[in-house]
């Protein structure tokens, strides 16, 4: 019944998808790139290269947010804030996902394109030990500890897990204290994994869709007051 149902949804959302406006990242500096904070969740070696959760997809993404995060620094933008996973040994989150990004690892590390920037030293990592960056980090602290950033751009991985949960949280923070801000998140910077149906039932796994998952979370975010966008130029 699902399969039949969903027909016109799916249709739907596929030319939402396609018909994505692009927006100049000059219309989000125009009142003080002070006002500005460039996120990105998870762009570290162990979701994009190297380990069990590494994935070409996301991989492909880090490209694109490298040239933003230039873009963004050139337009004065100096708030990059990273939550980034960095598990203990015995994370109680690898009973859900396999061992990944341990603390102290090469996998935990930020993505070389990232840290050959010439202005990463001044990135904010936040660790996280969750899908969330803002359970048990300093991100919520450093939000409510900056009132003059309204503007926060969204990037990263994985566009139905970590980004959606980082995204969430800042609109839904807005909304609780009644505070005026704009979370941007442009589709050309995020992405989540894939695996094919075939692949979960041959390995006893959850199927995940990749392409499915990706733009059904960026419409969630979408009708809860994310602006999604198809790229920031």
């Amino acid at each position: 019944m699902l399969a039949n149902n969903s027909q016109a949804f799916l249709e739907y959302l596929d030319d939402w998808y396609a018909n994505l406006p692009e927006l100049p990242l000059d219309d989000l500096l125009i009142d003080g790139a002070d006002r500005v904070a460039v996120t990105c969740v998870d762009i570290i070696v162990g979701f994009c290269t190297d380990g069990a959760l590494a994935s070409p997809r996301v991989q492909s993404i880090v490209a694109p947010i490298a040239e933003l995060f230039k873009t963004a620094h050139a337009g004065g933008v100096r708030h990059f804030i990273l939550p980034q996973d960095s598990h203990p040994v015995d994370a109680v989150e690898f009973g859900a996902f396999p061992v990944h990004c341990v603390r102290g690892t090469p996998e935990a590390d930020t993505a070389p394109e990232l840290r050959a920037l010439p202005f990463a030293d001044s990135f904010t990592i936040f660790e996280k030990n969750s899908l969330s960056a803002a359970l048990s980090t300093g991100f919520p602290a450093w939000v409510a500890e900056h009132p003059e950033v309204d503007t926060y751009i969204i990037t990263g991985d994985c566009s139905d897990l970590c980004v959606y949960q980082l995204a969430m949280f800042l609109r839904l923070d807005a909304n609780a204290r009644n505070v005026q801000r704009r979370v941007v998140l442009p589709a050309q910077c995020v992405d989540t994994y894939d695996t094919p149906l075939e692949v979960a039932r041959e390995l006893g796994l959850y199927a995940h869709p990749g392409d499915f998952h990706h733009v059904f979370s960026l419409h969630h975010m979408s009708a809860n007051g994310v602006e999604v966008v198809k790229a920031l130029k």
